[in-house]
């Protein structure tokens, strides 16, 4: 029962994937080419809005993206000025330190 069921799955499948090529290849009217069309534009229409979308989206990370960049080549210069502070402080307490001992 269990490969009968499994037949009748991989038929179901066969069939959906051949009912819609027979489905495009059976157009014999004008009507129905027009509703066809219709269809296929409003798709195209759909993908055509979603593609704008996710461009947008893909600009907008890019100028986040670029921001954070900056951010973080801010933050390394000034890591690097306070670091450049804290060697001179710290060079200075040793000579003092050398200067009492």
């Amino acid at each position: 029962s269990a490969q009968i069921a499994d037949l009748q799955q991989k038929l179901l499948d066969a069939d959906n994937g051949d009912r819609v090529k027979q489905r495009w290849d059976s157009i014999a009217t004008i009507l129905e080419a027009k509703c066809a069309l219709k269809y296929l534009l409003g798709e195209l229409v759909s993908s055509k809005v979603q593609e704008s979308k996710l461009e947008s989206s893909l600009q907008q990370s890019k100028a986040n993206c670029s921001d954070i960049q900056k951010m973080m080549i801010e933050e390394r210069n000034h890591m690097t000025e306070m670091e450049a502070e804290f060697q001179n402080q710290l060079l200075v307490q040793e000579q003092q330190h050398q200067e009492k001992v």
